[in-house]
Protein backbone atom coordinates (compact mmCIF):
# COMPACT_ATOMS: atom_id res chain seq x y z
CA UNK A 1 0.00 0.00 0.00
CA UNK A 2 1.34 3.43 -1.01
CA UNK A 3 0.81 6.18 1.56
CA UNK A 4 0.98 9.61 -0.04
CA UNK A 5 1.43 12.36 2.56
CA UNK A 6 0.10 15.83 1.81
CA UNK A 7 2.54 18.39 3.26
CA UNK A 8 2.98 22.16 3.37
CA UNK A 9 5.99 22.61 5.67
CA UNK A 10 9.54 21.47 5.01
CA UNK A 11 9.97 20.85 8.74
CA UNK A 12 7.60 17.87 8.36
CA UNK A 13 9.56 16.16 5.58
CA UNK A 14 12.21 14.29 7.58
CA UNK A 15 9.69 13.26 10.24
CA UNK A 16 7.30 11.79 7.68
CA UNK A 17 10.14 9.99 5.91
CA UNK A 18 11.04 8.30 9.22
CA UNK A 19 7.37 7.41 9.77
CA UNK A 20 7.19 5.63 6.42
CA UNK A 21 5.88 8.03 3.80
CA UNK A 22 5.96 6.53 0.31
CA UNK A 23 5.23 9.70 -1.67
CA UNK A 24 4.69 13.40 -0.98
CA UNK A 25 2.18 15.83 -2.43
CA UNK A 26 3.79 19.21 -1.84
CA UNK A 27 1.64 22.31 -1.28
CA UNK A 28 1.54 25.68 0.34
CA UNK A 29 -1.49 26.93 2.29
CA UNK A 30 -3.49 23.79 2.92
CA UNK A 31 -6.10 25.97 4.62
CA UNK A 32 -6.92 27.30 1.13
CA UNK A 33 -7.08 23.76 -0.26
CA UNK A 34 -3.41 23.57 -1.27
CA UNK A 35 -1.58 26.03 -3.51
CA UNK A 36 1.68 26.02 -5.47
CA UNK A 37 4.66 25.92 -3.09
CA UNK A 38 7.66 28.22 -3.38
CA UNK A 39 10.81 27.62 -5.43
CA UNK A 40 12.85 27.04 -2.27
CA UNK A 41 10.28 24.71 -0.73
CA UNK A 42 10.17 22.54 -3.85
CA UNK A 43 13.95 22.50 -4.23
CA UNK A 44 14.76 21.47 -0.68
CA UNK A 45 11.89 18.98 -0.34
CA UNK A 46 12.84 17.21 -3.56
CA UNK A 47 16.50 17.06 -2.51
CA UNK A 48 15.72 15.47 0.85
CA UNK A 49 12.94 13.18 -0.38
CA UNK A 50 14.99 11.85 -3.28
CA UNK A 51 17.81 10.92 -0.89
CA UNK A 52 15.31 8.44 0.60
CA UNK A 53 13.94 7.42 -2.82
CA UNK A 54 10.60 9.12 -2.14
CA UNK A 55 8.87 10.85 -5.03
CA UNK A 56 7.38 14.35 -4.89
CA UNK A 57 4.24 15.58 -6.66
CA UNK A 58 4.01 19.38 -6.74
CA UNK A 59 0.66 21.16 -6.54
CA UNK A 60 0.05 23.61 -9.40
CA UNK A 61 -2.73 25.91 -8.23
CA UNK A 62 -2.27 29.69 -8.31
CA UNK A 63 -5.07 30.62 -5.89
CA UNK A 64 -7.80 29.25 -3.67
CA UNK A 65 -11.45 29.18 -4.65
CA UNK A 66 -12.81 27.56 -7.77
CA UNK A 67 -10.94 25.78 -10.56
CA UNK A 68 -12.08 28.06 -13.40
CA UNK A 69 -8.90 29.75 -14.59
CA UNK A 70 -8.27 32.76 -16.80
CA UNK A 71 -5.70 32.71 -19.60
CA UNK A 72 -3.33 34.69 -17.37
CA UNK A 73 -3.70 32.13 -14.59
CA UNK A 74 -3.00 29.32 -17.05
CA UNK A 75 0.17 31.19 -18.06
CA UNK A 76 1.19 31.30 -14.38
CA UNK A 77 0.50 27.58 -14.03
CA UNK A 78 2.65 26.85 -17.09
CA UNK A 79 5.53 28.77 -15.55
CA UNK A 80 5.06 26.89 -12.28
CA UNK A 81 5.07 23.54 -14.10
CA UNK A 82 8.39 24.51 -15.68
CA UNK A 83 9.69 25.50 -12.23
CA UNK A 84 8.67 22.12 -10.81
CA UNK A 85 10.47 20.32 -13.65
CA UNK A 86 13.58 22.47 -13.21
CA UNK A 87 13.68 21.48 -9.54
CA UNK A 88 13.32 17.76 -10.33
CA UNK A 89 9.80 17.27 -9.01
CA UNK A 90 8.57 13.86 -10.11
CA UNK A 91 5.14 15.11 -11.06
CA UNK A 92 2.58 17.88 -10.93
CA UNK A 93 -0.98 18.04 -9.63
CA UNK A 94 -3.63 20.24 -11.22
CA UNK A 95 -7.19 20.46 -12.53
CA UNK A 96 -9.17 22.94 -14.63
CA UNK A 97 -12.95 23.17 -14.85
CA UNK A 98 -15.45 25.17 -16.87
CA UNK A 99 -17.97 27.47 -15.22
CA UNK A 100 -20.55 24.65 -15.35
CA UNK A 101 -18.20 22.23 -13.55
CA UNK A 102 -17.10 20.15 -16.49
CA UNK A 103 -13.49 19.37 -17.32
CA UNK A 104 -11.96 22.28 -19.23
CA UNK A 105 -10.33 20.11 -21.87
CA UNK A 106 -8.66 22.96 -23.75
CA UNK A 107 -6.89 24.36 -20.70
CA UNK A 108 -6.14 20.91 -19.33
CA UNK A 109 -4.54 19.92 -22.63
CA UNK A 110 -2.31 23.00 -22.61
CA UNK A 111 -0.97 22.06 -19.18
CA UNK A 112 -0.80 18.34 -19.94
CA UNK A 113 1.15 18.86 -23.15
CA UNK A 114 3.70 21.00 -21.32
CA UNK A 115 4.04 18.63 -18.38
CA UNK A 116 4.46 15.60 -20.63
CA UNK A 117 7.10 17.41 -22.70
CA UNK A 118 9.03 17.85 -19.43
CA UNK A 119 8.63 14.16 -18.49
CA UNK A 120 6.51 14.96 -15.44
CA UNK A 121 3.94 12.58 -14.02
CA UNK A 122 0.49 14.22 -14.01
CA UNK A 123 -2.20 13.95 -11.35
CA UNK A 124 -5.76 15.28 -11.58
CA UNK A 125 -6.61 16.72 -8.17
CA UNK A 126 -9.89 16.98 -6.28
CA UNK A 127 -11.39 19.37 -8.79
CA UNK A 128 -12.65 16.03 -10.11
CA UNK A 129 -15.09 15.92 -7.20
CA UNK A 130 -16.98 18.96 -8.54
CA UNK A 131 -17.80 17.13 -11.78
CA UNK A 132 -21.29 15.59 -11.91
CA UNK A 133 -21.42 11.78 -11.60
CA UNK A 134 -22.99 11.43 -15.06
CA UNK A 135 -19.78 12.99 -16.44
CA UNK A 136 -17.38 10.71 -14.57
CA UNK A 137 -16.96 7.98 -17.15
CA UNK A 138 -16.31 10.35 -20.05
CA UNK A 139 -13.97 12.45 -17.89
CA UNK A 140 -12.00 9.42 -16.70
CA UNK A 141 -11.66 8.13 -20.25
CA UNK A 142 -10.44 11.54 -21.49
CA UNK A 143 -7.91 11.87 -18.67
CA UNK A 144 -6.60 8.36 -19.25
CA UNK A 145 -6.30 8.95 -23.00
CA UNK A 146 -4.29 12.12 -22.38
CA UNK A 147 -1.71 10.54 -20.12
CA UNK A 148 -2.92 11.42 -16.63
CA UNK A 149 -1.31 9.01 -14.16
CA UNK A 150 -3.94 9.15 -11.42
CA UNK A 151 -6.99 10.97 -10.06
CA UNK A 152 -7.05 12.20 -6.46
CA UNK A 153 -10.66 12.03 -5.29
CA UNK A 154 -12.79 12.10 -2.16
CA UNK A 155 -15.80 10.79 -4.04
CA UNK A 156 -17.83 13.87 -3.19
CA UNK A 157 -17.67 17.17 -1.25
CA UNK A 158 -15.04 17.31 1.48
CA UNK A 159 -17.83 18.33 3.86
CA UNK A 160 -18.96 14.70 3.70
CA UNK A 161 -17.21 11.96 5.64
CA UNK A 162 -15.13 9.54 3.60
CA UNK A 163 -17.43 6.78 4.83
CA UNK A 164 -20.41 8.57 3.27
CA UNK A 165 -18.66 8.79 -0.10
CA UNK A 166 -17.51 5.16 -0.24
CA UNK A 167 -20.24 4.19 -2.78
CA UNK A 168 -19.11 7.00 -5.11
CA UNK A 169 -15.47 6.00 -4.71
CA UNK A 170 -16.30 2.42 -5.57
CA UNK A 171 -18.02 3.61 -8.73
CA UNK A 172 -15.04 5.77 -9.71
CA UNK A 173 -12.65 2.88 -9.05
CA UNK A 174 -14.75 0.56 -11.22
CA UNK A 175 -14.94 3.11 -14.06
CA UNK A 176 -11.18 3.66 -13.92
CA UNK A 177 -10.14 0.03 -13.71
CA UNK A 178 -7.28 -0.82 -16.12
CA UNK A 179 -7.34 2.79 -17.41
CA UNK A 180 -6.02 5.14 -14.74
CA UNK A 181 -5.03 5.01 -11.06
CA UNK A 182 -7.45 6.24 -8.39
CA UNK A 183 -6.03 7.84 -5.24
CA UNK A 184 -8.67 8.17 -2.49
CA UNK A 185 -8.10 11.08 -0.12
CA UNK A 186 -9.70 13.67 2.11
CA UNK A 187 -10.27 12.65 5.70
CA UNK A 188 -8.14 9.50 5.61
CA UNK A 189 -5.82 9.28 8.60
CA UNK A 190 -3.73 6.71 10.43
CA UNK A 191 -6.71 5.79 12.63
CA UNK A 192 -9.19 4.99 9.85
CA UNK A 193 -6.89 4.00 6.97
CA UNK A 194 -7.26 0.25 7.33
CA UNK A 195 -11.02 0.53 7.84
CA UNK A 196 -11.25 2.53 4.60
CA UNK A 197 -9.00 0.04 2.84
CA UNK A 198 -11.27 -2.87 3.83
CA UNK A 199 -14.10 -1.05 2.01
CA UNK A 200 -12.17 0.10 -1.09
CA UNK A 201 -9.26 -2.32 -1.56
CA UNK A 202 -7.07 0.34 -3.21
CA UNK A 203 -3.30 0.13 -3.46
CA UNK A 204 -2.72 3.79 -2.51
CA UNK A 205 -4.21 6.46 -0.23
CA UNK A 206 -3.66 10.19 0.40
CA UNK A 207 -3.84 12.38 3.49
CA UNK A 208 -2.04 14.93 5.63
CA UNK A 209 -2.34 12.63 8.69
CA UNK A 210 -2.16 9.27 6.94
CA UNK A 211 0.92 8.22 8.95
Amino acid sequence: MIKEVCIENFTDVSRFIKLGADRFELNSDLAAGGLTPSFGMIKKTVEVAHQSHISVETMIRPRGGNFVYSDNEIAIMKDDIQMAALLNSDGVVFGCLTSDNKLDKDKMKQLIDLARSLNLEIVMHMAFDEIAPEQWEETIDWLAKHGIKRILTHGGPLSQSMFNTIPNLRKVIDLARNKIEILPGGGINSDNLFQVDKLLHCDQYHGSKII
